[in-house]
């Protein structure tokens, strides 16, 4: 369930705190078996997400984007390293830390109707708001007396996502939420969602591999690459930053910069370039555009830094 957890020490929320997650020196470790070595699936993982954001959490499968939002919720205990939730230390217990987790199968309990599970989540949770969750469910048909067993999965994800948001979270960590989802709803849950944000400063932490969805919905990004945190920041800054860099075969670009990937034909050159001052033009025959995030998180996601390619 969602919410607040009780400890034997509490950690008090810092009210004053600009950030709504703060991640210092993060490692998960599992240990190997039957002569398996074992694997970090987290390693020196360090970011700041502010208050107020949708922060968007991407990365290809097996980069340790699952295992950061079970430790931000609260369902792992890191090898090392501290994760704080307002200030929250949650290494010394979750009390104060108020977060709901949507994960990525997203559990219900079978036999219980969407209704019980949100009178449940009332039992479970020090704060619960029943108006919150039940205007959800209304707002995307979902009945309310039929087991969860007998939803669709797009219903079932809708009463995950209410019981999430009946907790009253400060923090929403959401693990591929969109998934079960058709394209036209998932337009509106990311619409609903902004608004949530806009009312009540709610900050969400989203993980998907969807990264075309993002836009106008994200406007902060984590990157994860093998465990490691690989970019991170205020989308917009991020993309201002680089310039796709078009021209003739060249082994540079011309112009300064780090060259985050290049891609070759026999008569053409493209680069990826991160910039300190984005040229608005260049000298012909070279042309300069702007980067999109999905040409971004490519680029980063690539087996290498900088990776020549012949087409």
């Amino acid at each position: 369930m969602t919410g607040s957890i009780a400890a034997e020490r509490i950690s008090t929320p810092q009210a004053d705190d600009p950030m709504a997650v703060r991640v210092e020196g993060l490692g998960k470790y599992y240990p190997g078996r039957w002569r398996r070595e074992g694997v970090w699936a987290l390693r020196d993982c360090s970011f700041e997400v502010p208050k107020g954001r949708v922060a968007a959490l991407v990365g290809r499968n097996g980069a340790g984007k699952t295992t950061l939002l079970s430790v931000l919720s609260g369902l792992l205990t890191p090898t090392e390293g501290v994760a704080r939730i307002e200030g929250v230390d949650l290494t010394r217990g979750r009390r104060g830390a108020r977060v709901s987790f949507v994960a990525q199968d997203k559990p219900l309990y079978r036999r219980f109707t969407a209704m019980d599970t949100l009178r449940t989540g009332a039992d479970l949770n020090r704060v619960w708001d029943q108006d919150r969750a039940l205007r959800w469910l209304h707002r995307f048909e979902v009945p309310l007396d039929r087991p969860c067993a007998t939803l669709s999965g797009g219903q079932q994800a809708q009463v995950s996502f209410a019981l999430a948001l009946g907790a009253k979270p400060s923090v929403l960590l959401l693990d591929e939420p969109l998934a079960n989802l058709d394209p036209l709803v998932r337009r509106e849950v990311m619409g609903e969602l902004l608004t949530d944000v806009a009312d009540t400063g709610m900050t969400v932490l989203l993980s998907t591999h969807i990264v075309t969805e993002l836009a106008g919905v994200a406007d902060y990004l984590l990157l994860l690459a093998d465990g490691a945190l690989r970019a991170d920041g205020d989308l917009d800054d991020i993309l201002e930053g680089h310039r796709h860099i078009v021209g003739p075969r060249a082994d540079t670009p011309p112009v300064p910069g780090d060259v985050l990937h290049a891609r070759h034909t026999e008569t053409q050159s493209t680069f990826l370039v991160r910039i300190s001052s984005p040229p608005t033009t260049l000298a012909p025959p070279w042309t300069v555009r702007e980067v999109t995030l999905e040409d971004f998180v490519l680029a980063h996601l690539d087996t290498t830094t900088l990776r020549e390619t012949t087409a």
